[in-house]
């Protein structure tokens, strides 16, 4: 038997791979099932509600296109915002810290995403046309649904905060229990 070890001396290592250029995880949370990419320098992608293996697939093949093909399932390297977004999720955290990169959003989504973000904060909501006339599109409201609806950082930018123009809970990319669910956690947080 040990004649048998010496052929493999020095010990077989597994390969080092190279860092790669987006790291993912796929997490199981209260609002549903969300898929957690990074690039390399830790800036959020995406926080993507992917209810099925296809929608996954969907997206990882839109990371693959429009940021790199360099894709791989890494979970550590997702566990600062898994840790942010558990913390928000259970009423601890009010607002994200963690860097998001807008690779995979179109130019008007960040014109509006952006302006949500810096305008509707934490409890607070507004409306789509609410949203429109604040990036100057007054008669754009159902652009800024679309742009919206597509939005690839759920829960991190809180597209959840739009609410119809008489308050009623609207489309969700997560669906409107999610919706729902994010709306009272900040209500009493």
């Amino acid at each position: 038997m040990t004649e048998l070890l010496r052929d493999f001396d020095p010990p077989v290592r597994p390969p080092v791979l190279a860092p790669s250029d987006v790291s993912y995880a796929v997490e199981d949370t209260a609002v549903g099932r969300l898929l957690l990419a990074r690039t390399a320098e830790g800036a959020l992608l995406t926080s993507a509600y992917v209810p099925t293996a296809e929608a996954e697939d969907h997206a990882l093949d839109r990371i693959a296109r429009l940021v790199s093909p360099r894709v791989l399932r890494h979970p550590v390297a997702l566990d600062p915002v898994r840790r942010e977004l558990a913390a928000y999720l259970e009423g601890r955290l009010r607002e994200f810290s963690i860097p998001v990169d807008p690779a995979l959003m179109t130019p008007f989504q960040r014109v509006v995403l952006t302006r949500l973000a810096e305008s509707v904060g934490y409890g607070e909501r507004t409306t789509y046309g609410g949203l429109a006339r604040a990036v100057e599109r007054p008669h754009a409201a159902r652009a800024v649904g679309a742009a919206l609806g597509a939005n690839p950082l759920c829960v991190v930018v809180p597209c959840h905060r739009v609410v119809g123009r008489d308050g009623s809970l609207t489309g969700y990319a997560g669906g409107l229990a999610a919706k729902e669910l994010l709306l009272a956690l900040e209500r009493t947080g």
